[in-house]
């Protein structure tokens, strides 16, 4: 089938796949991902259903291979197997949709951005889901289009984008063609329906005022040892951890934070199994007197948890949260009496999920995501609609090496700080770790004088906003906006049937 497709097709989907990829992997060229559809959407015409699904199948893999190469560091071959199965939502995409040319209708505008989101919010949920590299958060420096997501959560910005795509095309088609009453219609569709997002967007930007009275600031200390994952679970290493984590906390709160938190699994030990740590750290925050939130694995009737601790300023068990969204076949094995092989493929643990979305209410009230539960906008919704004023999101991502995993694993916290319209604290132990205000805006980050942010030690300290806020209408109604994309492609697909 390669061979009547031909070669120059071929290239356009590779193209777009690195021109996608780019756009996530350096995110100075955010600009990237607004026209990276448009090679292989000029490379579809007169091409089957079929010949167009395996061309966008191909872009798949040129994407998340350009996308996720990082998780090679982990598993070579479950890195392949999970690129093959990202890139069959690229297929799936490009068979079940009807490419823009010159003899598109104008549903086709609408249509192409709805089916992206819908196979989006699909990837995001099916086996457990994988809501990495979302359209939309290739925007998150972009702060005035990033607004909306408030309303429609990343989802509608991933439909903007592919919308501008789209137009794209259209119109070096309509141009071609010389049909000037289609190609107004849809340059001035475009137009109002980007410039009202940027209205709101610059809107709230503009209203957003640091010195109003009503602001109730608190003042937290990340700190980012830079551990490397060779010696978090090393034997003779545990006394070099933990002295680095004291010795970043003793600068910390010189600057005296209501909070310091250190970031997941920063105690070396099971701690159940070896409580003379859980005891000298006690003892270390009686010293400080300071609340202390940090990550541990921890066991109970024989099970294992990746949980978050918190230790008031005398030392005592605050709250406990266990991991409520287990990373797949690296936390757990889903199905595993079927897929026992696996364990010879990729390190996986034996972690048990929490059952309880845990409030932690003092010293003031937050929510905490571990890892990778930040990718997830349900679980931060969840959270502050049970009351959290701010969220907190301890990871450690030196599994990955200094690749660009951890500016995208960023891009996702800006979005759930922008969609529940409140503050977001991070603290990673090799990065980025980083304050978010609830505009999405990285207020500021670890980093040392270099900029460098990523494998480098340190801590900041810096003030968020607690006052209370009203819940946003994505916090209220969730996703609600790829349902009305589903209901947008089944009118459209009932209309062509009646037709």
């Amino acid at each position: 089938m390669l061979r009547k497709i031909g070669r120059a097709p071929v290239f356009s989907s590779i193209l777009s796949g690195v021109l996608l990829a780019a756009a996530f992997n350096n995110s100075s060229l955010w600009i990237f991902s607004w026209f990276a559809f448009v090679p292989i959407f000029l490379a579809l015409e007169n091409k089957s259903r079929k010949q167009t699904a395996l061309l966008f199948f191909i872009a798949g893999i040129a994407f998340w291979s350009c996308a996720i190469y990082w998780l090679v560091n982990v598993t070579l071959a479950g890195t392949i197997l999970l690129i093959l199965y990202l890139a069959v939502y690229f297929g799936i995409f490009g068979l079940i949709i009807r490419h823009p040319t010159k003899s598109s209708s104008f549903s086709i505008l609408l249509f192409i951005p709805s089916a992206w989101v819908l196979l989006e919010y699909a990837r995001s949920h099916l086996l457990t889901g994988f809501p990495w590299a979302i359209l939309g958060y290739s925007q998150y420096l972009n702060l005035a289009v990033i607004q909306i997501a408030d309303i429609t959560g990343v989802w509608g910005v991933s439909f903007l984008i592919m919308l501008v795509n789209v137009a794209t095309v259209e119109i070096i088609w309509l141009k071609r063609e010389d049909l000037i009453t289609r190609l107004k219609i849809t340059v001035i569709f475009v137009v109002i329906i980007f410039s009202l997002i940027l209205s709101y967007g610059y809107y709230h930007l503009s209203s957003i005022n640091i010195t109003d009275p009503s602001r109730r600031n608190f003042r937290i200390s990340v700190v980012q040892p830079n551990i490397p994952q060779e010696l978090k679970w090393n034997l003779r290493a545990r006394a070099f951890v933990m002295q680095k984590y004291f010795e970043l906390t003793n600068e910390a709160v010189k600057e005296d934070p209501a909070l310091v938190i250190w970031p997941e699994a920063a105690l070396p030990v099971v701690l159940e199994d070896e409580p003379e740590y859980y005891l000298s750290l006690q003892d270390y925050v009686r010293i400080i007197q300071k609340p202390l939130l940090f990550g541990a694995v921890t066991s109970r009737k024989g099970l294992y948890y990746n949980s978050a601790i918190l230790l008031s300023e005398k030392g005592v068990l605050s709250k406990k949260y266990n991991k409520l969204h287990l990373v797949p076949f690296g936390e757990f094995i889903p199905f595993r009496s079927f897929l026992k092989f696996l364990d010879t493929i990729a390190p996986i643990g034996d972690i048990t999920r929490g059952n309880d979305y845990t409030i932690f209410d003092s010293p003031a009230g937050f929510g905490v995501l571990i890892c990778f539960e930040d990718v997830f906008p349900e679980l931060a919704r969840s959270f502050v609609s049970r009351g959290a004023k701010f969220l907190v999101n301890i990871t450690n991502d030196a599994w990955f090496g200094k690749t660009p995993e951890a500016y995208q694993h960023l891009a996702a916290s800006v979005f759930r700080a922008v969609e529940n319209r409140v503050y977001l604290a991070r603290a990673a132990n090799t990065g980025v770790s980083a304050f978010i205000s609830s505009s999405g805006e990285i207020i500021s980050l670890v980093s040392n004088r270099e900029g460098e942010a990523v494998f480098i030690r340190g801590h900041k300290t810096g003030n968020i906003d607690i006052s209370s806020m009203r819940r946003t209408l994505y916090n209220r109604c969730g996703d609600f906006f790829p349902i009305l994309c589903l209901l947008f492609i089944i009118g459209a697909c009932g209309g062509k049937v009646k037709r």
